[in-house]
């Protein structure tokens, strides 16, 4: 679990379902998290905010190979996350634009 985190620029856009919403949603920007943390992380996150993550995510596995649909709110947990725990601020996250995380 020591790898650097960042943000991803894709060459071409990332489809991801987005089941809530019944649609695919294209992202040209994501976050790669190693699962142990990102469990870390959905640990760390208020009940409102992991409603908002179940929200946008139903039905989603933890696991390696997904990926998820990115929001403020989990911007905002995975920032936190990653400040607290190394030093690491990931300021391209905090923009406001949309993002995916996949999980490795």
């Amino acid at each position: 679990m020591n790898r650097k985190i960042e943000m991803i620029v894709e060459p071409s856009p990332v489809n991801i379902s987005h089941d809530t919403y019944r649609r695919e949603c294209q992202y040209t920007r994501g976050i790669h998290i190693e699962e142990q943390e990102f469990k870390a992380i959905l640990a760390t996150m208020c009940h409102d905010s992991r409603l908002y993550f179940d929200f946008h995510n139903p039905r989603k596995e933890i696991k390696q190979g997904t990926y998820l649909n990115g929001h403020s709110g989990l911007a905002r947990d995975i920032f936190d996350y990653y400040k607290r725990k190394d030093g690491t601020e990931i300021t391209e996250l905090m923009n406001g634009k949309d993002f995916y995380v996949k999980i490795i």
